[in-house]
This record gives structure tokens, C-alpha cells and sequence, in this order.
């Protein structure tokens, strides 16, 4: 099983990166899935301009069919995003809205970071997104609050509660990735 965690930060001094070399380490020992990371900032999608709809599959573009490879090949998503006045970013949506039949019946989850709220408004936003498109998000996600006293030079810090989240994060996408890999056969 491959596990895609996106990065979905594209700002400068965002804190993203050092998120998801975290979670991405953290998956990596859980030993559940093989594991990648995609940066939305390198990805660098322009704003969507496929001409036909996603549902089609027809893309004329590199950067679509590029995309459109990275996600039809992963088995599950983690989002590593921010929360922007109360919900979630432009890319992100941008990112998602590419594509469709790629996202179907596949696991995704959220390690979010913010202010106080440590983003878990913009998860509660993106939930109705990401079942539109036929993903299945996991229940359990990993609100990092007030992340940026827990970035230095060295990384990321987080603390025993979020360590403990990610695990559960990691073990529910553990069961739903191989069951919905056969829903996808079947389909």
C-alpha cells in the first residue's frame, strides 16, 4: 500500500515541509505502507485549466497527467495542511478539484496546524470536499495547536499527545486501505 502525505502549504516561511518529513518518518515506522510526499509548492499546478471536466480522465496538460499519476497510483492520503480564517487553502481545493476518478474510494486523513484550533476547522471544511469525491476520510486525525512553538532549526517537536494521534492515524488508514483497495477492484 502507498501512502501519500501532501504537502498543501505553497507560502513562504510555511511550516508544512517539516509536518510531513515528521509524519512521513512516522509512517515509515509504522510499517503499514510504503510512503511518499508531494509538495503542493512543487507540484506547482497553475490554477485548474483543464478544458475538459476531471470526471472525463481526459487531460491535455503535463502537469494534470503528472498529478493525475501520483494519485491514481497511491492507495491512501494524508493532507498536511493549515487552516486559513477558519478553513482550508486555495491550493489544496485546487489540487482536489484537478482530478476525480483518482481520489475514489480511498483512504485520506488530516494532520492539520494552526492557531489554537491546531486546524481542525479546515479539516470540518474539507470533510464534505473529499466525500464528494468519493474518498473516505478517516475519523482520527492529528490537530497540531499552536505550531509554531513546536518548529525550531531541528525540525519538528511535537508533543507526546500529537505523537500518540499520529500512530492512531497510521493504524486506521492501515485497515481501511487494503478494503478499499478491493472496492476499487470491483468497481
Amino acid at each position: 500500500m502507498l501512502l501519500q502525505v501532501i504537502v498543501a502549504s505553497t507560502r513562504p516561511g510555511r511550516v508544512g515541509p517539516v509536518v510531513a518529513d515528521w509524519f512521513a518518518e512516522q509512517a515509515k515506522a509504522h510499517g503499514g505502507f510504503e510512503v511518499e510526499v508531494t509538495d503542493l509548492k512543487v507540484l506547482d499546478l497553475p490554477f485548474h485549466d483543464e478544458p475538459a471536466h476531471p470526471m472525463t480522465g481526459q487531460y491535455e496538460h503535463q502537469h494534470t497527467k503528472d498529478w493525475a499519476a501520483i494519485v491514481a497510483r497511491s492507495d491512501a492520503f494524508v493532507l498536511v495542511m493549515p487552516e486559513y480564517n477558519f478553513s482550508f487553502n486555495a491550493p489544496l481545493k485546487n489540487a482536489l478539484d484537478y482530478l476525480n476518478r483518482e481520489w475514489a474510494y480511498k483512504p485520506v486523513a488530516f494532520v492539520s496546524y494552526g492557531g489554537m484550533s491546531g486546524g481542525i476547522r479546515a479539516v470540518q471544511m474539507l470533510k464534505p470536499v473529499v466525500s464528494a469525491l468519493r474518498m473516505i476520510a478517516v475519523n482520527d486525525a492529528v490537530p497540531i495547536p499552536m505550531v509554531k512553538t513546536l518548529v525550531d532549526d531541528d525540525g519538528f517537536h511535537p508533543t507526546d499527545i500529537i505523537a500518540a494521534s499520529a500512530t492512531t492515524v497510521l493504524d486506521e488508514l492501515a485497515k481501511l486501505a487494503p478494503a478499499l483497495a478491493t472496492v476499487r477492484e470491483n468497481t
